[in-house]
């Protein structure tokens, strides 16, 4: 059992990146306008050796949030009881800040396909997730964050707003939200709506979390815009003007920087890091 890790009770309203061992002296030596980290927690679920090391010496340092990536919240079989404990094992000496996971599914009978999959919003699902998010809370003994998905088709027998999905579960579960302003401009582009809509509908008041990364641009069969999110390019300029107008409905809050491909040098990192700076100082002031 490691020892446990200084606790910080929250994120700042500031800039954070997703950590990759491979930007862990630049952090160390100066981690210009990042103050905290995101890890995934499937990363960090063995027993040691110097992942493990190295995020405790970052403890020391930055909040850490931890967004899980396996639990299959969505999924129609039961969570998978090995998966939660050795989540919880993580969660308890690590004491992050925060722990998120996706509205997706990722699941089917024994096998893990890796790949965060859509969900028909009805009553169904609305009680499966509910359900499942009580039990990973009870388990934690924390709240969790749930991160509106990346969409590419929509469910015939859906039968509520995305929005209004979400609100529902965090009334019912006193979960948080986690907003991917990347995925609300990715999913509304290729399902031709409207992502400012989107956002002025959104229970903002339960967001905890916001994440912005890159994505790759496409066209599917009919020559339509197709965006796929891919966590391994800059954001762009259309995605950091949605967030702007997020902050200037919502007020600042933590906002991390995905890129976990192609992940770049970190000086551009940082650099993507200091934008997202530069608007929460705006709001802020």
């Amino acid at each position: 059992m490691l020892d446990a890790a200084p606790r910080f009770p929250d994120l700042p309203n500031l800039p954070g990146v997703g950590y990759k061992p491979q930007h862990f002296a630049a952090l160390v030596d100066d981690p210009g306008a990042v103050a905290w980290l995101e890890i995934h927690a499937e990363n960090y679920m063995g027993d040691g050796g110097r992942p493990l090391a190295q995020l405790r010496h970052l403890a020391e340092r930055f909040p850490i949030s931890v967004h899980g990536v396996g639990l299959s919240i969505g999924g129609e079989d039961p969570l998978d009881a090995d998966h939660l404990a050795r989540l919880k094992h993580l969660v308890g000496w690590l004491s992050p800040a925060r722990f998120s996971e996706h509205l997706a599914w990722s699941t089917h009978d024994s096998a893990f396909l890796n790949d965060l999959l859509p969900l028909p919003y009805t009553a169904d699902t609305l009680a499966r997730v509910c359900d499942h998010i009580d039990q990973v809370q009870d388990v934690l003994g924390r709240q969790m964050l749930l991160e509106n998905p990346s969409t590419y088709l929509a469910f015939d027998e859906t039968t509520w707003a995305e929005v209004d999905f979400l609100a529902e579960i965090a009334r019912r579960t006193g979960c948080g939200l986690l907003l991917d302003v990347n995925n609300v401009f990715v999913s509304a582009t290729n399902q031709q709506t409207d992502p400012y809509a989107y956002i002025d509908a959104f229970p903002l008041a339960h967001v905890g979390e916001i994440h912005l990364g890159g994505h790759d641009d496409d066209t599917d069969d009919t020559g339509a815009p197709l965006l796929i999110d891919s966590h391994g390019k800059p954001v762009v300029d259309p995605v950091w003007a949605l967030y702007a107008h997020t902050l200037a409905r919502a007020g600042a809050r933590p906002t991390l920087i995905e890129w976990d491909n192609d992940v770049p040098d970190w000086p551009v990192l940082e650099h993507e890091a200091a934008q997202a700076g530069a608007l929460l100082e705006q709001v802020s002031a």
